[in-house]
């Protein structure tokens, strides 16, 4: 089929989902680079702070135990997080200054993401006590950081920019959401049985997995816009993303959500099983949780993909058709009397024949 004016290249079948240059060859870079790490740095400061206020606060020994085992997916979530902004804010800088390389890039997100994680281990192991969890606080956390460089390493900036965005926004919001569990308790029927408890638990984990879901595919899309919008701006010819794009980006915090319950479970294993280890209550609370978190990264990653591509879809046009159908012969019409491409003339239609028959005795 042919291409219909107007019509966009960037949505014909053979071209990529993304591009990562322009059409003048300049890597296409991650709006908001720096607010991203500002933001997400200080997200993981302010996550490692409330984790050594509660470590502190605690008695000692058995407590602390349990305590950094609770924090410890808060940490490892925001360090990947943290890791990816600030690999992705270093890569733009790179590629202004020597042009899109793919080793000089990945190079340059690895070591963005060690520094953060080396950052956040040397503060875990200036501030937090000395004990038997604190190195594996501070190993894990590193290897997330190092783990989300590694991530942003990726060749297209917009796509991953919008992750990051998404994942810090749902992070952010999952915090929040614990203000109103106590009033979703009473209002899905939490009572005084063991049974009534267990229920309202898994509706109000559901509802804050959908709402989390919701907001990482608003996000994404709306980062992904704004990304489109300026690169437009900048150079009219710069092509669009397509649909890929979209759904990646708001699948992408429900991914790294799931990556932290693999980190955490490799890294932190040790941590995990000291936990487990205090009491039989202590090692069922620890399977549930785990549990629980890797329904909401599930939830979160279908949930955050579905609304970026419906988003998607309700931006673009009704699609264009290139071949019309062929008009269709009516009784009567010209083309009932014509010669068709055989060169034998086509019968008329039977009840007009008879009228003319009827009109003309000769025939």
């Amino acid at each position: 089929m042919t291409k219909q004016p107007g019509r966009d290249s960037a949505a014909e079948s053979d071209q990529p989902a993304v591009d990562a240059t322009g059409p003048s060859g300049r890597p296409t870079g991650a709006p908001g680079a720096a607010v991203l790490v500002l933001l997400a740095l200080g997200w993981l400061a302010a996550m490692l702070w409330s984790t050594r206020e509660a470590i502190t606060s605690a008695a000692a020994g058995i407590t602390a135990i349990s305590l950094s085992a609770f924090a410890l997916p808060g940490v490892i979530s925001a360090a990947l997080v943290a890791g990816a902004a600030t690999a992705l804010a270093f890569n733009d800088l790179l590629a202004r200054r020597y042009g899109d390389w793919t080793t000089l890039r990945f190079v340059g997100a690895i070591g963005a993401g060690m520094l953060v994680g080396l950052a956040a281990a040397v503060a875990i192991n200036l501030t937090y006590f000395d004990t038997s969890t604190t190195n594996v606080i501070a190993g894990t956390t590193a290897a997330a950081a190092i783990i989300g460089g590694a991530i942003a390493g990726a060749r297209t900036a917009p796509a991953v920019g919008a992750v990051v965005t998404a994942a810090l926004g749902t992070l952010i919001f999952v915090v929040a959401f614990s203000r109103a569990r106590d009033p979703l308790f009473d209002l899905f029927g939490a009572g005084d049985t063991q049974q009534s408890l267990v229920d309202a638990a898994k509706w109000v984990s559901r509802t804050e997995s959908l709402l989390g879901g919701l907001l990482a595919g608003l996000l994404a899309f709306g980062y992904l816009t704004w990304a489109r919008r300026r690169a437009v701006r900048r150079d009219p010819r710069t092509p669009a993303l397509r649909w890929p794009a979209y759904l990646l980006a708001g699948a992408g915090p429900g991914l790294l959500l799931l990556l932290a319950e693999v980190i955490i479970r490799i890294g932190g294993r040790s941590l995990l099983d000291l936990a487990s280890a205090l009491s039989e209550a202590d090692a069922v609370a620890q399977t549930s949780l785990g549990t629980s978190r890797v329904d909401n990264g599930i939830w979160v990653l279908f949930v955050g993909a579905l609304t970026a591509i419906v988003a998607f879809g309700r931006t673009l046009g009704p699609a264009q058709t290139d071949d019309d159908p062929a008009p269709t012969d009516r009784p009567g019409s010209e083309s009932a009397t014509t010669a068709n491409a055989t060169g034998e003339v086509e019968q008329d239609e039977p009840d007009t024949a008879v009228r003319e028959a009827d009109a003309d005795p000769a025939r």
